[in-house]
């Protein structure tokens, strides 16, 4: 018997991360009054993730000020790896997931910087690298003044499920 897409799917998924040695780290608890993700019709909207592991805030401060570019970029790729921990602890598998669907980043910038786009590749060149093509997504790179905690990045994602 062959194994469905769906299956292959997780599989190449799962498979991708282990090659590239990412740990899909456990859900850690909203830091307010609001759910991880929430689940409308076909669509899974994962709520902001910050550069969070074990806990701890890994990067604190403004990108372009205390934050350099290539640390921002870390910090988008450290919080798409939560935003997975969410879509797959939400689904229960990661072969449920049809496509990344939109990206939105959002950087704590210092007074001048421009370069937002390039930080919030971290995010994206990871959902692409994880899920190939269904990882292309539509996305939106915004500079901000302050983030929770101090973060750098903040990550939101959207993504196509099936049923």
């Amino acid at each position: 018997m062959l194994p469905s897409k769906s299956k292959e799917k997780t599989i190449k998924v799962e498979k991708k991360l282990k090659e590239l040695g990412i740990e899909i780290p456990k859900v850690t608890a909203p830091l307010g009054s609001y759910r991880a993700a929430v689940i409308s019709g076909n669509l899974i909207f994962v709520s902001g993730q910050l550069p969070i592991k074990e806990g701890r805030l890994l990067f604190k401060g403004k990108v372009g000020a205390e934050v350099s570019i290539e640390d921002g970029m870390e910090a988008a790729r450290i919080a798409a790896i939560n935003s997975v921990s969410i879509l797959k602890n939400e689904l229960g598998a990661l072969n449920r997931i049809t496509r990344i669907v939109k990206v939105t980043g959002y950087v704590s910038s210092a007074p001048g910087f421009d370069m937002q786009a390039m930080v919030i590749n971290g995010a994206s060149d990871f959902f692409y690298k994880i899920f190939g093509e269904m990882g292309r997504h539509a996305r939106a790179a915004v500079g901000v003044y302050e983030l929770p905690l101090g973060a750098p990045v903040e990550i939101e994602v959207i993504a196509e499920i099936s049923s």
